[in-house]
This record gives C-alpha cells, sequence and structure tokens, in this order.
C-alpha cells in the first residue's frame, strides 16, 4: 500500500486545538489527525458489519418488554 499527500485548509483557531490534543498525546498534528480518521473510519465499517449482520439473522432491536 502506498502513502499519498493530502493537504488542507483549515482554520487557525482548529489548528490551534489540534496541537494541543496531539501535544497530551505526544504525536505530531498529522498522527493526531490520521489516527483520528482511522478510529472514525473504523467506527463507520464496524457499525455497517453490525448492521448486516442484524439484517442477515433479522434481530429484533426493540428493547424487551417490562415485566
Amino acid at each position: 500500500m502506498g502513502t499519498h499527500v493530502l493537504s488542507m485548509r483549515i482554520d487557525g483557531e482548529l489548528l490551534d486545538r489540534l496541537r494541543i490534543h496531539a501535544a497530551k498525546r505526544g504525536m505530531s498534528v498529522q498522527d493526531y489527525v490520521v489516527r483520528t480518521l482511522i478510529r472514525d473510519d473504523f467506527d463507520e465499517r464496524f457499525k455497517a458489519a453490525v448492521d448486516e449482520t442484524e439484517k442477515f439473522y433479522g434481530a429484533d432491536v426493540s428493547p424487551p418488554p417490562a415485566a
């Protein structure tokens, strides 16, 4: 898998917040942003997989009746 360059223009205040978040984790802003995007992508793929599994098995997602 190769790498590609993504360039983006962001607000100065957002960049400052990203720097703070990255510094708290001992990361560069670039690494912090990439890790955040990877985590978000994983969350979306996981939710899609759960939805497909529920569709396949016909899972009833409504809460059980109160006793």
